[in-house]
């Protein structure tokens, strides 16, 4: 399975989008300061996640998240509360 996430960073606050083959794997290494792009925003909660049996299919809607502010608002949208929460 390929996974697209939303993870949450404790310390700003901003969003990160991004796509993987193993998810915990990819929070711990995000958690860990050993991706260079989240390194230095701290602590990372996991808000939302679509899995897919395709690479493809992740690759496609990872970079419809971060390309189109129209699938990014939508999915805000989908997942408000879980924005606002701590």
């Amino acid at each position: 399975m390929f996974y697209v996430y939303v993870l949450k960073s404790n310390k700003d606050r901003r969003l990160y989008i991004g796509y993987t083959n193993n998810l915990k794997r990819r929070i711990q290494e995000h958690n860990q300061g050993k991706t260079f792009s989240t390194a230095q925003r701290g602590i990372f909660s996991l808000i939302y996640y679509e899995a897919f049996k395709s690479q493809k299919d992740a690759i496609v809607r990872e970079k419809q998240l971060k390309q189109f502010r129209s699938a990014y608002g939508h999915l805000k949208k989908r997942i408000a509360n879980s924005l606002h929460e701590s």
